[in-house]
């Protein structure tokens, strides 16, 4: 087990954005019955999803999120010393996005900018190394900008994955910070490495005219070989066994107990997922937000939205948190963080 310690650090700022079109789960009556929709948005628990304009990408919601946090803060763009930009839909193959980023927000041409891809643990995994850059004797500001658009990659037909992605884009604002304390227990499996994936487009299966057949996969999901594949049940019975256990080990790291943090905030994958790993470990799901319903699973942007939209006006007197992030790879990661003096601005739309 990978265990990070990392002290003197803390997320300073957090924003959130998504786009204006709502797309509803009841009316994807095209592929679904009535009575199959019914029954997979009860069990999902994702009634509506954000989608993006055909000309907007992740890197936009981003950009977006991060003018929205640097302008309630009032940040100096000079300050930023690193970039950090997670995604899985970035702009292009090559260059990374994250240069891209730097040059729209203005930041300086010295600061480091890099791009990380990790699916749906890959905000604590960029969060992790983000954290780790703070430790360097030089660097005392890094953006971390994490946004997806997984509608670009999903077949509209396919009844697998059609109603569950959504987009969004955030941005994360840590410093350096006396007496706090990141924590976080990072795990991979790459045996499973196709249980979520897209195959053709890379160096393995480069693009040819196949590539872009439409075909009904084994399982009976729909897709060419440039959309997301998705073993469901792979994921969900790798997911059960991992998560709570994940947890558990983290506390045990830490030499805390679950009752110590005031909310547990999951990657937000489906209803019932989030509801076992509660009750598997005896916490309250009252403490346990959810934003999947109003905005789908938007893979490593789901932690950052879900504290933007949930937390916002969060009353809690204990605000030290537990995030969780698991998905393709496989992998999957827990963090604690203290939220208690952190900004979390306003969720907004573009």
């Amino acid at each position: 087990m990978a265990f990070i310690q990392i002290p003197n650090v803390a997320i300073k700022g957090v924003s959130a954005c998504v786009p204006k079109t709502i797309i509803r789960n009841d009316t994807l009556i095209d592929i679904f019955t009535e009575e199959e929709l019914k029954k997979t948005i009860n069990s999902v628990g994702i009634v509506e999803r954000r989608i993006v304009d055909k000309d907007v990408c992740a890197s936009d919601l981003c950009f977006k999120a991060a003018e929205k946090l640097f302008d309630d803060m009032d940040i100096d763009r000079s300050t930023i010393d690193v970039l950090i930009f997670m995604s899985q839909t970035s702009d292009f193959k090559i260059p990374a996005t994250a240069p891209i980023l730097q040059h729209r927000l203005g930041l300086s041409k010295e600061s480091i900018c890099f791009d990380v891809s990790l699916a749906c643990s890959g905000y604590v995994y960029a969060l992790t190394t983000a954290m780790s850059y703070l430790n360097l004797p030089n660097v005392n500001r890094v953006l971390l900008l994490d946004g997806e658009t997984f509608s670009k990659i999903v077949n509209p037909k396919d009844k697998t994955n059609a109603l569950l992605y959504g987009d969004a884009g955030t941005a994360t604002l840590l410093e350096k910070s006396q007496g706090d304390m990141f924590n976080a227990v990072l795990h991979t499996d790459g045996e499973g490495w196709d249980a979520v994936c897209v195959k053709g487009g890379g160096s393995r299966y480069p693009f040819t005219e196949y590539s872009l057949q439409e075909k009904e996969r084994q399982d009976g999901s729909i897709g060419n070989e440039l959309e997301v594949y998705m073993n469901g049940i792979d994921v969900f019975n790798f997911t059960l066994k991992v998560v709570p256990k994940s947890i558990k080990e983290l506390l045990e790291k830490t030499n805390t107990t679950i009752s110590d943090y005031g909310s547990i905030v999951f990657h937000q994958a489906n209803k019932f997922m989030i509801e076992f790993f509660a009750k598997k470990l005896k916490y309250d799901m009252s403490n346990v937000p959810i934003s999947l319903d109003k905005f789908g699973n938007t893979s490593s942007a789901t932690i950052p939205l879900t504290i933007v939209s949930e937390l916002k006006n969060w009353k809690a007197d204990n605000k030290k948190v537990v995030i969780s992030g698991f998905g393709a790879g496989l992998s999957w990661a827990a963090a604690t963080l203290d939220l208690s003096e952190t900004h979390i601005c306003e969720l907004i739309e573009y």
